[in-house]
Order: structure tokens, then sequence, then C-alpha cells
């Protein structure tokens, strides 16, 4: 091979790995960025414990704290439900305040088998609320977001004419070890007809 040829190809195998070192360098630094935002993202809006979409525009969760407070605010908000009997804490009444959102407070007690008393009269009012597109976007939430929240869901669900089935593997996805057999037992027996407003939404 003559010093020419041996010249031209030295220069290309060192072109070669400048551009390899390069490359690396841009992805390396690419993959940086993208691992800051998402950490960004992460620290910035955090959903509350079990929060969901149940449908358009109606969340489910557990009870929003503070460190909550910017993900809610990607929601745009016009109404929560607050499915526990204790007074709203001052953050969150402040948060609500400053965001124009209006508070809906339905006390059910967060009452333990075989002592449950879940008053029928009170989900059909929360449920009023929910079905008022109005009060959209609405999240509803209770303490953890699994019994006094699946309930009104699952009723929902009834009035969405979802079949008994889908509704409780539902209910056990967030209740998950904690599912109540009265809570279940509330929602098959849960008249629909005593909830006049009609809603139209998904079916299952």
């Amino acid at each position: 091979m003559g010093e020419d040829t041996k010249t031209r190809v030295k220069e290309s195998q060192e072109e070669g790995r400048q551009e390899m070192w390069r490359s690396i360098e841009i992805v390396g630094s690419v993959e940086k960025w993208a691992s800051t935002v998402v950490v960004g993202d992460e620290l910035n809006f955090i959903p509350p414990l079990n929060f969901a979409m149940v449908d358009n525009g109606v969340f489910r969760s557990g009870f929003p704290h503070s460190a909550n407070f910017s993900f809610l605010q990607t929601l745009n908000l016009r109404s929560i439900i607050y499915l526990c009997p204790e007074p709203y804490p001052e953050a969150n009444t402040e948060f609500l305040k400053s965001n124009e959102i209006r508070l809906f407070q339905f006390g059910i007690e967060g009452y333990k088998e075989p002592f449950v008393n879940i008053p029928e009269d009170t989900i059909c009012e929360a449920l009023n609320v929910v079905l008022d597109v109005r009060n959209h976007p609405v999240l509803i939430h209770c303490n953890r977001g699994k019994h006094r929240t699946g309930c009104v869901v699952g009723c929902l669900r009834k009035l969405q004419r979802w079949c008994l089935s889908s509704v409780f593997d539902e209910y056990q996805r967030f209740a998950a070890a904690k599912a109540r057999v009265s809570d279940q037992r509330f929602m098959e027996l849960f008249d629909v007809s005593s909830v006049p407003i009609s809603f139209s939404c998904s079916n299952k």
C-alpha cells in the first residue's frame, strides 16, 4: 500500500473516530437533558394517591396534599367533591380559593365492617354534583380514594350501565386488599332510579 493511500486511510479513521465521539457527546447531552425534564416533572407534578381519570372531566383520588397542588392545577378543576366529615385543611382551602375551585363536602363516616352504614341519600347528592357538567372538571376524593370514593364511582358506573362484574373489578383495583364486601353489596343494591339526572358516557 502506497504512502498516500495509508495517509488517506488514517485520516478517514480519525474522522470516523471524531464523528463517533461527537455522536456520543450529543446523545449523552440529549439523555441528560431528557432525564432532567422527567425528574423535574416528577418533582413538580405529583398526582394524589390513587389518582385516575373516571371519565371526561371526572377524576378520582385519595386526599390531595400540598405536594399535589401543582399537578391539580394542570387539571383546571372547577369543583372538588370531598367525601369525609372532617373539616377541609386550611392549606387545601386556600388552594381552592386561589384557583377558584368550588368545594362540595358530603360527610360520610369511614366505618369499617361489620359496622357499616353507607348513606344512600348522600351518595345520590354527590352523584348529582358529578352529573352536572357545569361542575366539570371535578375531582372526587375521600381519604385514601378506596371505599367512599369507590362507592360513588361504582354507583356512577351503574348509571352508565356498566355490568356489575366490571363495576366490581374497578372497585377492587383501587381498594386492593382493603376491598369490602359491604361496599360491593351497596353498589349491587343501589337503585339508579333514585338519581333523576341521566348521564351519557362510556358503557362497559
